[in-house]
């Protein structure tokens, strides 16, 4: 008998410095604005999860791109899911369709006060070590469940990769979308479709993430290979 797991609720987890995850989190959330879908919001990391032998955690550093900000995220979680859900959507827009660096420090304060919230959260994140506890404990829980990746999204104890998309569709295309996705949650092992990237594609991918590889100053590593996106 297949197991009825409730659609009404999900669990997002992303990290803010991936292009994959926040073209889902626009269509997640057209789906929302219509079917009033609960999401909470996760993190992962995806410097620990490619991190190479022998170099340091990210919470081993003082300051470490995508997790520093999730710790940010983590404080203005315990206020409330919507501080977490603006700020999220602020910062990610900011780097992937304006190319700010949104890792840095005073960018980060800046893009906080934006959104009405105390740029000093930055600084309150980085003074309360409980923060690494609490990205950890979201990250760990993909790795559990057999993710490498975001977006990962939670059904109950169910995960799913994906949906991965440049163009994110809205209104009845998005809810179209979605019924595509959580109808595989009735095939518990139903593993993995996936649709191969011609040349065309790999240039459309490279054109819709050009604002986060010109704002990135980091080596992007996926698996252990370097992502090398062709901006020509």
């Amino acid at each position: 008998m297949t197991e009825i797991v409730d659609t009404g609720a999900v669990d997002f987890h992303f990290d803010v410095l991936c292009p994959w995850a926040y073209q889902t989190s626009k269509w997640i959330r057209d789906v929302r604005a219509q079917n009033g879908l609960d999401i909470s919001w996760r993190f992962f990391s995806l410097e620990e999860i490619n991190r190479f032998e022998g170099k340091k955690h990210p919470w081993e550093r003082p300051w470490s791109y995508g997790w520093s900000l999730m710790r940010i995220g983590a404080v203005l979680r315990r206020h409330s899911m919507d501080r977490l859900d603006a700020w999220y959507e602020r910062s990610a827009r900011a780097l992937h369709e304006e190319g700010l660096r949104v890792h840095e420090p005073d960018v980060a304060r800046m893009l906080l006060a934006e959104i009405g919230l105390d740029p000093a959260t930055v600084d309150e994140a980085l003074h309360d070590t409980t923060t690494h506890d609490e990205v950890k404990a979201d990250h760990d829980r993909v790795v559990a469940a057999g993710g490498f990746g975001v977006p990962t999204l939670f059904f109950g104890d169910q995960a799913l990769f994906g949906p991965v998309l440049i163009d994110p569709p809205t209104g009845a295309e998005a809810m179209r979308l979605w019924d595509a996705v959580t109808v595989w949650l009735d095939f518990p092992h139903l593993y993995e479709v996936q649709r191969p990237k011609s040349r065309h594609d790999e240039r459309a991918i490279a054109e819709v993430f050009r604002p986060y590889v010109e704002a990135r100053d980091w080596v992007s590593i996926n698996r252990g290979e370097v992502i090398d996106f062709d901006l020509k």
